[in-house]
């Protein structure tokens, strides 16, 4: 099998992709978002992930994987926070309501120049929260690397009441999709190949 390259840092992507049993490298992609003329969620989140794939494409040989994952409350997209200010801002626009989340994720294999670009979106429902409890949860850190500024598996689960779709894709990788548009590329999880694959250890190129 080509060599699979995770164009991120994310350590909830790194966990996630190795959920799948997978041998892969790391190759955090370079390109800045902000790069990205902001259209639709669903656009950006595709044309972002294509980017970042893109530029570690370019460095860097093997099959590339590369994700985008953003909160959007009605058109409004929340990236991650700047600061804790901008993170209550977050929650408090969050709170008592429902919100979609998308993934766009990207995967180029320069040699032959194909390549895959699709979407995943949840919808998440957020409980009522006092302001008390929002600045009690900022204060542990947990908000500040995160798109909306909360994390589904960790405590900012307490404010999450429900979800419609796939989970993965709320902590930043839906595995579901993944795993099919892996397959498009010859990518058999359960083969022989990629259980020897298991047993290796993941390389790490930052």
């Amino acid at each position: 099998m080509r060599k699979l390259i995770l164009a991120s840092g994310s350590p909830r992507r790194k966990e996630l992709l190795s959920v799948l049993g997978l041998k892969y490298e790391v190759c955090p992609s370079k390109f800045k978002e902000d790069n990205i003329v902001k259209t639709s969620a669903e656009e950006f989140v595709c044309a972002t992930a294509r980017k970042k794939a893109q530029e570690v494409g370019n460095r860097k040989q093997g099959l590339i994987l590369a994700a985008d994952t953003v909160v959007c409350l009605g058109e409004e997209i929340l990236g991650k926070p700047v600061d804790e200010k901008d993170a209550l801002e977050m929650l408090e626009k969050l709170a008592g309501t429902t919100h979609r989340v998308l993934t766009g994720v990207a995967i180029w294999d320069p040699p032959t120049g194909k390549e895959a670009i699709q979407y995943e979106e949840t919808r998440v429902f957020f409980r009522t929260a006092k302001r008390d409890e929002l600045l009690e949860y900022i204060a542990t850190g947990e908000p500040m690397d995160k798109a909306g500024a909360y994390a589904i598996q960790g405590l900012g689960s307490i404010f999450v009441s429900g979800i419609e779709g796939c989970y993965f894709n709320v902590v930043g990788l839906p595995l579901f999709r993944l795993s099919q548009m892996l397959a498009s590329f010859g990518v058999d999880i359960f083969s022989k190949e990629e259980a020897d694959g298991r047993k290796g250890e993941v390389s790490t190129d930052d």
